[in-house]
Parts: C-alpha cells; structure tokens; sequence
C-alpha cells in the first residue's frame, strides 16, 4: 500500500470533485462541506491506513437540468482521465440512474446517483455526488527525542 500524506489526497480528492461540478455544469445549490479522511479499516480508532472523501451534492435546480448535468458528465468523464464502470440504476426503491468511475490512475473513485423530487418525504430533486481516494498508509512521524526536564537533585 502506498505512502501519502493526508493532506495531499484530501486536496487532490477536492480539486476533482471541483472538476467534476464543472463539468455538470448546472446552476443550483452545491452542498457546502469539504473532503474527509476515513479508516480504511471496520476499527474506527485506528487513523491508518486511511482514505479521503468528499460526498457532495447539486439541488435547487430542475430535475431536467440536474439530468443534463449527469450527461455531460457521460460524455466528458472519459475525455477528463475516468473510466466509466458503471452506468445504470443503483438497485435502491427509488432505482436511480447511476455512474460509477475510476480514474484512469486508480487513484479515485466517483459515484453519482440523480435522485427525482420526493414530495411526500420532502427530498428535492438532486445530484448526489461521492470522490473517494483508495487506501494509504500515513508517512511515519519523526520521533524526537523526548525533552529530559534538569536533574534538580544533582549539584
């Protein structure tokens, strides 16, 4: 497993998903909050190895344009260094279209998923997107030796 620092692959998963709102190309909400690291592991205590995320979403438009969007995204993800893997429905009640790709250095992953207004439920309608980096292993921390406090017993 490779060596990476954390904060480089949560950059690098942020400037894709930054990418991939670009090419959606569509004028409404995106949601707010940043990437994120993870355990790789079921062990929520142990930070290594790791991977970063970044799960995002485009609402307040109009499910047609939101549709437009996610076929942009069809057609530029190949020319833009992505494999499409997967191009469906997600298998959930709702049976939403979905797309799942790798870049082409198998560094990310994305998987966005066009889900339609629910009313009775109060869910707009809404591209839901998620860049995802594999795992890695943190570079080891120099240890400094440890600051000895004066030896006040000494003369």
């Amino acid at each position: 497993m490779e060596t990476r620092d954390k904060d480089t692959v949560t950059a690098e998963v942020e400037q894709a998903s930054t990418r991939i709102l670009e090419i959606i190309d569509v004028k409404g909400s995106p949601s707010e909050p940043g990437a994120m690291t993870m355990p790789c592991s079921d062990d929520y205590h142990e930070e290594d190895p790791y991977y970063a995320y970044h799960p995002w979403s485009i609402y307040k438009a109009p499910f047609a344009e939101l549709r437009k969007g996610m076929n942009r995204l069809r057609v530029a993800l190949p020319e833009n260094g992505w494999t499409i893997t997967k191009d469906g429905k997600d298998g959930t009640i709702g049976n939403s279209p979905q797309i799942v790709a790798e870049s082409d250095d198998h560094a990310l992953l994305l998987d966005v998923r066009l889900h339609k207004e629910v009313k009775a439920e109060h869910s707009p309608a809404m591209l839901e997107v998620t860049v995802q980096s594999r795992c890695y292993r943190m570079p080891a921390t120099p240890t400094e030796p440890e600051e000895q406090p004066p030896n006040m017993w000494l003369p």
